[in-house]
């Protein structure tokens, strides 16, 4: 053996060989075949022709498990089994993984790390293919600085001398194909790291993995589902998201409803509806409910049930605790073909430090930054993604392309972007390092965020991509070539923290904090916001929204409901938590089902009616929703400190589409109350959360209420109607007596 040969030998045998394909698999010298095999764990091992049946021993030239055999006068290439005896004299034939080309391009890596593969799941991590005639599956996993990667599963006994992985020149990229390997094959790859340290590292391009605490990724054939919502999809690409009705239900799939769990190891004696039973329950509940989208806090594979899903470590796999892809995408199809819209959470902004995941993948700081004071969320207690860095960004940004792409989903909602915004986030003085131009705004993390919406609205024009960021940052929702953001929609957070705080006061102190109720109407058109009563605020001693309401119990039930008609009124689009809807009592449990015994008992099912009809009437009035991101869709008429009332307009782009609400937060009633009016014209009652078959007293407007020309609230004419204790009454503006 020569000195070339040998050394290659002891790079394999010993585990750091960067291209074992080199020496393995087929090689032509002169007029001879040689075939090369390394399997330690082998006493013999035999060539077989697939074609013609011919054998050939292979031959040991390292008893530490290198075998050899030479065909001479043959140059031509020919398919072949490996059949091997292992020591308990058992035996098995496979194809030669060495004996393939690589199945991911030169082209392919060179976008990779520059950044711009923009689909590049569909050449890293495991893919069923057919190669040759042969099928298996393909590996790629990005990573730079290890010594050897192996890919290890049940297939070769977690075993990673068996299936060593050839690097792809000096891209980082390490490829193998594996025949033979089948759907529901389990897999990890071991890294030898630079330090020599051996890692066991899930997949993260993975679209399976195991169901935690198993960590294992899952061979998985992504493709074989037939879709069934080309409609919705045409619909969605013809339609303006931004003058369509958005009333969103966030959910946590693991809690909306579950049932009895027959594992007697069952820690509460339930378990979560499977992706395929939410179909048939959650989604026609949001239909009857009218909500027009689901927001799912993360569906992503994560390891710890009670992070919510927010501490991910398999970005491309849909959690398999309720079910598979393919049963996930049914779930998505089922919302699509009932005319709602599915929007994921999405977490950029961090990643868990779990051994099996990014953290350290090849023994480097490679997917978050090397230094702590940049690559830690010391508050969480999590790694931070380092957006400087080529393949990083291309990672997180082929990830939003690969929801949309391979689950249809209509939005995704991106978590904690303030956090990515500042580098001096939850962090005192000396603890963080200011950016090149001694700021401390991280510009790398600005400018992913600007590639991020540049690329999925280049693919997917009209989804929605919503920011959770709660700083006074300019331009969210502006695009990125004025120096924007880029993103659809923002959360309001600053609205959601002044009227929950509002609605919480004892009942004499609101008329002196009248601006937390009106404050945001000062700033509701500088961004495209959603208003927003997140899991957030229901969770962590913060109580749930009924018990956040001031009073005794009718009144906690009556002020929700005025809560909510104003709500509806504020311009915005609209996300309520589950639960919510009908007066969850206490605090939301990740692990417990909601209450929805709940319903049995009238003021519960009331409000839920109130609800159900608000949302209704939402989708039917275009004053709602048409010019939410436009001040000429909003009018005031006025505030009244001393009862703690408002009233506005609410106009659709057409000005016969106006509508009037009136938001009386006191516990004090009014049978004459007069307010301005827009227009010297008719007005009718609607809506009134007072209605009794809503829970309230029934003091309503039974009759149309012709306006006077009394100027009042700075308008031209007035009207007077009952207001009653702790309601909403909307009323809808007559513009045709205008005509």
């Amino acid at each position: 053996m020569d000195k070339l040969l040998q050394a290659q030998v002891e790079e394999i045998i010993n585990g750091y060989s960067k291209n074992p394909h080199a020496i393995l698999g087929m090689h032509f010298e002169d007029d001879t075949t040689i075939i090369r095999c390394f399997n330690p764990n082998s006493v013999s091992i035999a060539v077989k022709d697939v074609h013609t049946s011919k054998s050939y021993d292979m031959k040991v030239i390292d008893k530490r498990g290198l075998f050899e055999c030479r065909i001479p006068g043959n140059t031509e290439p020919f398919l072949y089994e490996l059949v091997h005896t292992t020591k308990d004299k058992h035996t098995y034939s496979v194809i030669d993984p060495y004996a393939f080309l690589p199945t991911i391009s030169d082209y392919d890596t060179y976008l990779f790390n520059q950044g711009n593969n923009h689909r590049i799941y569909e050449k890293l991590g495991c893919h069923l293919r057919e190669v040759n005639g042969v099928k298996g599956a393909s590996f790629a996993v990005w990573a730079p600085m290890a010594q050897r990667v192996s890919v290890v599963g049940s297939f070769n006994q977690w075993d990673g001398r068996t299936h060593q992985m050839r690097m792809l020149g000096s891209s980082g990229v390490w490829e193998l194909f594996i025949p033979g390997l089948v759907e529901g094959d389990i897999y990890k790859y071991e890294i030898k790291t630079s330090s020599g340290e051996i890692y066991i590292k899930s997949d993260p391009y993975a679209f399976y993995a195991e169901k935690p605490p198993q960590t294992a990724s899952v061979v998985y054939d992504n493709s074989k589902y037939t879709w069934n919502d080309e409609d919705w999809l045409t619909r969605r690409a013809e339609e303006n998201i931004f003058d369509k009705p958005v009333n969103i239900y966030e959910v946590h799939l693991g809690s909306w409803m579950q049932e009895p769990d027959p594992d007697p190891e069952s820690e509460t004696g339930f378990k979560p509806f499977s992706y395929r039973k939410l179909a048939e329950t959650l989604v026609p509940y949001v239909k009857k409910m009218g909500y027009t989208h689901i927001e799912l806090l993360p569906v992503m594979e994560h390891p710890f049930d009670g992070s919510w899903g927010y501490q991910v470590t398999g970005y491309y796999a849909v959690t398999s605790r309720y079910g598979t892809p393919e049963d996930f995408k049914y779930f998505v199809d089922t919302c699509h073909q009932n005319d709602i819209g599915v929007i994921l959470d999405w977490v950029p902004a961090h990643f868990p430090k779990d051994g099996h995941g990014l953290a350290r993948f090849d023994g480097s700081a490679l997917y978050e930054y090397e230094d702590k004071r940049i690559g830690e969320h010391l508050e969480w207690g999590t790694h931070i993604f380092n957006y400087g860095r080529n393949e990083v960004r291309n990672f997180l940004v082929a990830n939003a392309v690969f929801w949309f792409d391979e689950y249809h989903v209509d939005g995704l909602r991106v978590d904690a972007v303030a956090s990515m915004l500042y580098l001096d986030y939850c962090r005192k003085e000396g603890e963080w390092i200011p950016n090149k131009y001694g700021g401390r705004e991280h510009l790398e993390a600005v400018e992913f965020l600007q590639t991020l919406n540049t690329v999925v609205y280049k693919y997917f024009p009209n989804v929605m991509m919503i920011a959770e960021e709660s700083t006074a940052w300019p331009n969210v929702t502006k695009p990125v070539d004025i120096g924007g953001l880029g993103f659809s929609h923002k959360w309001n957070m600053g609205w959601m923290n002044d009227f929950l705080k509002f609605i919480s006061m004892d009942f004499i102190y609101r008329k002196y904090h009248s601006n937390l109720i009106t404050f945001s109407f000062m700033y509701a058109w500088s961004e495209n916001f959603v208003l927003v009563l997140s899991h957030d605020e229901v969770v962590h001693g913060k109580c749930s929204l009924l018990s956040k309401m001031f009073g005794d119990y009718n009144q906690k039930f009556a002020g929700l409901r005025c809560a909510y008609g104003y709500f509806f009124g504020h311009p915005g689009k609209k996300l309520l938590f589950m639960g919510g809807e009908y007066g969850q009592f206490i605090e939301w449990k990740y692990k417990e089902s909601l209450d929805w015994h709940l319903l049995d008992y009238p003021m519960h099912e009331k409000l839920s009616q109130c609800v159900k009809d608000l949302n209704h009437l939402y989708k039917q009035e275009k004053a709602m929703y048409e010019a939410d991101f436009t001040n000429e869709g909003f009018e005031w008429i006025h505030y009244d400190d001393d009862y703690s009332i408002l009233s506005f307009a609410r106009k659709g782009k057409d000005w016969h589409d106006m509508l009037v609400f009136v938001c009386n937060f006191s516990p004090v009633s009014f049978e004459s109350y007069r307010i301005g009016a827009p227009l010297d014209t008719t007005y009718t009652e609607i809506f009134n959360t007072d209605n009794e078959k809503y829970g309230g007293g029934n003091m309503l407007n039974t009759e149309p209420i012709k306006a006077e020309k009394l100027p009042y609230h700075n308008k031209p004419n007035s009207i007077t109607l009952r207001v009653p204790p702790l309601s909403t009454v909307i009323l809808r503006v007559d513009t045709e007596e205008l005509d």
